[in-house]
């Protein structure tokens, strides 16, 4: 017997590095140091930071994952990962400096596996953070066959002095919220309940022209490139939030200072169709779906009243369309929708 016998090729494993080791090469920053297939990566701060500060975030892709394999389409869940990780990091003002990914799997499919880095690789340079590293583990009889996971890891960096702590949100402020691309990575658990349970197809299309299983499939979307420039641009960002898990009455309020509460007008956006049918086809209450969904804002910023016109055309040269959906009130740090 030996390990190939036993489920885990080391030769693959090899050759697999060779062939993502082009993807890997383009997102590189002039503040990497070495090469791939260390046993660690090295990265120097960037030289332009007078008091940097690392900031970290992790995340996964969650039970999307089950539905890509499924639907043996791997080309996008690896831009889920990176967006979750670097959204996140991006919400405290700092710049995402490099990534590293896990990929754990039954059997190393090079073809799948490759298409899960081509996604990695492509939000990587997106986000202008360098794929500094990673891990892949072949673990036959821990995963079944044609199944694997994925979790990523973010570091970025920001100056001390300009870290969004919640301290400069302000009574008044309004609540900017930018459109998601769709579901992004949350809910899953409840979207393939949904369709398991009315027994539909992943392949009918019941918003638009679209398959279901496409529509859901769509990647987070990365926020970074039109946050940045709002920094760059010096438009006054008080606070930021990714809407993940739990929607907008759990991760907006995070963002807020002390004493303070939000209230969001639920009718100053456009709820996207594929969550009004999912709320109507699974008999899902409003505020449930309020507490799963991002409901079409993915991300939030708040900002002074008079500084919102100059943030919308910011975003919108991004093609990303903005509303404004809440005001900063006193109170104990909850959202309340009206009407």
């Amino acid at each position: 017997m030996d390990y190939r016998t036993a489920g885990v090729d080391v030769a693959a494993g090899r050759a697999f590095v060779e062939q993502i080791r082009p993807l890997v090469q383009r997102t590189q920053r002039p503040e990497v140091v070495g090469r791939l297939g260390g046993f660690a990566g090295l990265c120097r701060l960037p030289s332009n930071y007078r008091q940097p500060l690392l900031v970290s975030g992790t995340d996964g892709v969650g039970t999307k994952l089950k539905l890509a394999q499924t639907l043996g389409r791997h080309d996008t869940v690896g831009i889920d990962l990176v967006a979750m990780c670097v959204n996140d990091v991006l919400t405290c003002g700092a710049e995402p400096l490099f990534f590293l990914d896990y990929i754990a799997c039954g059997h190393l499919s090079a073809n799948i596996l490759t298409a899960v880095v081509v996604g990695i690789a492509s939000a990587c340079e997106a986000a202008g953070c360098a794929l500094l590293g990673g891990e892949t583990a072949e673990m036959p009889g821990f995963y079944g066959e044609g199944v694997y996971d994925l979790a990523g890891f973010c570091v970025g960096v920001v100056e001390a002095d300009q870290v969004l702590d919640g301290s400069q949100v302000q009574l008044g402020d309004v609540v900017l919220g930018l459109a998601s691309s769709g579901l992004h990575s949350n809910g899953f658990s409840l979207v393939r309940k949904i369709v398991a349970d009315r027994q539909l197809s992943w392949q009918e299309t019941p918003v638009g022209d679209r398959p279901l299983g496409e529509l859901c499939l769509e990647p987070t979307r990365l926020y970074v490139q039109p946050i940045r420039a709002a920094l760059k641009e010096q438009i006054p960002l008080h606070g930021m939030a990714h809407i993940t898990g739990g929607g907008l009455p759990e991760n907006l309020p995070r963002c807020l200072g002390h004493g303070q509460s939000v209230v969001v007008n639920l009718n100053s956006w456009p709820i996207p169709p594929l969550f009004q049918w999912l709320g109507k086809v699974g008999e899902v209450s409003q505020q449930e779906l309020l507490n799963t969904f991002n409901m079409g804002i993915g991300y939030t910023v708040i900002i002074p009243p008079a500084a919102v016109k100059d943030a919308q055309n910011c975003f919108e040269r991004f093609g990303i369309a903005s509303y404004e959906i809440g005001t900063v009130i006193n109170g104990d740090g909850t959202l309340t929708f009206c009407p």
